[in-house]
């Protein structure tokens, strides 16, 4: 298999099980995530959202987890700080805790 354009952790043990087509997606997800604002991120969820479930791509709580956190346990402290931007803004957050 090439790990050329691969990021190290689509190699991570803790993704080992999920399909490769899965862990693109991810990858896609958050790297075209970075950097934008709130009202842009859910202009670009969306239409991710709709291009999963027309592909049959379905996640389930543990694969979402562990592809979490093996993004995380191969960022830079900046990275980590969009990551959780990011998941924030695709839950729908607004950085209040809720109820």
């Amino acid at each position: 298999m090439e790990n050329q354009e691969r990021p190290v952790w689509m190699t991570d043990p803790l993704v080992k099980d999920i399909p490769e087509k899965k862990l693109k997606f991810v990858e896609q997800l958050f790297a075209k995530g970075r950097g934008k604002s709130q009202k842009e991120m859910m202009a670009y969820l969306m239409p991710m959202m709709k291009k999963a479930k027309a592909e049959n791509l379905t996640f389930t709580p543990q694969e979402m987890n562990a592809a979490i956190a093996a993004i995380r346990k191969h960022s830079t402290q900046e990275e980590l700080s969009q990551i959780d931007k990011i998941l924030e803004k695709s839950r729908g957050g607004d950085g209040q805790a809720k109820p």
